[in-house]
């Protein structure tokens, strides 16, 4: 079974130091350090890590905004280490979408559950992340083809079924999807307008 790939990014060489060996005890496989906000959205764009144990409080970019930049690019989970639980913090960490939020001082025991939760909270999301967009390209699908139809029952005097076999059809004699092929009679038909 391959080990999980981390990040970790704190200011502190020492807090980094000590994170590996616990990460390295519990089987982590420990992908690179660095200690700042900037650098671990740029390491992790490069490595694509499987999670990303970050602090707070860091030069040139928090934790947090790092933390918004790798989930909205469906990069890695996050889970925040830091010596800080006031409310605002953990709701700005909530609203970037921050999966784990460890408190210092915690334990190597305190480690294991807080990144497989976030592990799994992040799969489900991309998850639901790729259903949407599934869902999205089918309706964009359907418009094209009910729109290239149209165009075939004006155009040839169809009927909606047989202009919706004339679509398949080409789609399986030219093997490209239905949707190509919608937007090619569409387009050849505004062409045809437009001359």
């Amino acid at each position: 079974m391959e080990r999980t790939r981390v990040i970790i990014a704190d200011d502190e060489s020492i807090v980094r130091m000590d994170l590996k060996e616990m990460l390295t005890t519990l089987n982590y496989l420990v992908v690179g350090e660095v200690g700042d906000g900037q650098s671990a959205v740029n390491l992790a764009r490069e490595l694509k890590p499987d999670v990303v144990l970050m602090d707070i409080k860091m030069p040139d970019m928090d934790g947090i905004e790092a933390a918004k930049i790798l989930t909205e690019e469906q990069i890695a989970p996050v889970v925040l280490l830091t010596a800080y639980s006031q409310k605002d913090l953990v709701d700005r960490a909530k609203e970037a979408g921050v999966v784990g939020y460890l408190v210092k001082p915690f334990r190597e025991a305190d480690l294991l559950p807080a990144i497989e939760v976030a592990l799994a909270r992040f799969s489900e999301f991309k998850q639901v992340h790729q259903e949407v967009h599934d869902l999205q390209d089918a309706l964009e699908t359907r418009k094209l083809v009910d729109r290239a139809k149209g165009i075939l029952m004006d155009a040839q005097g169809l009927e909606e079924q047989e202009a919706f076999r004339r679509i398949q059809k080409m789609s399986m004699n030219t093997r490209k999807p239905m949707k190509e092929v919608a937007e090619a009679i569409i387009l050849a038909h505004k062409a045809g307008q437009g001359s």
